[in-house]
């Protein structure tokens, strides 16, 4: 069975998908940008960006009963491969060993021509629920 996971605030409702989805013990969070809590993308740059984008996708996570330490596969998209550096400042800082997964991609464009970074997970489910 399907499980919609909701976050709050929930910036993604209006765009008709859902911040996760659970299945069984596994979470598949969707695709997490650098969007504060208003819905706007927040100013500062790529870093600041990631920075956002990675504490959206721990709060999507722990909305599903998981963690950034759960994560099995992590897809970052970029629109400039340029960050690669950061990107991966940015793993070292949120994620630890064993590290997930990983692929990193960039991309022409993203939904918002602010947004310089998005983030989609899947991550395990140690607990028996959420």
């Amino acid at each position: 069975m399907l499980q919609r996971i909701i976050t709050n605030p929930d910036i993604y409702e209006p765009y008709l998908l859902s911040q996760g989805i659970r299945f069984g013990n596994l979470l598949f969070i969707s695709g997490q940008a650098g969007a504060g809590d208003d819905g706007k993308i927040v100013d500062g740059g790529f870093r600041a960006q990631g920075e956002q984008a990675f504490s959206n996708l721990r709060r999507a996570l722990e909305a599903g009963g998981s963690s950034l330490d759960d994560v099995i596969k992590v897809t970052i998209f970029v629109t400039d491969m340029g960050n690669f550096k950061e990107v991966v400042e940015l793993r070292r800082k949120f994620f630890s060993a064993p590290y997930p997964a990983d692929t990193i991609a960039e991309v022409k464009a993203l939904y918002d021509p602010k947004v310089l970074i998005e983030i989609e997970a899947i991550a395990a489910i140690r607990s028996a629920g959420i």
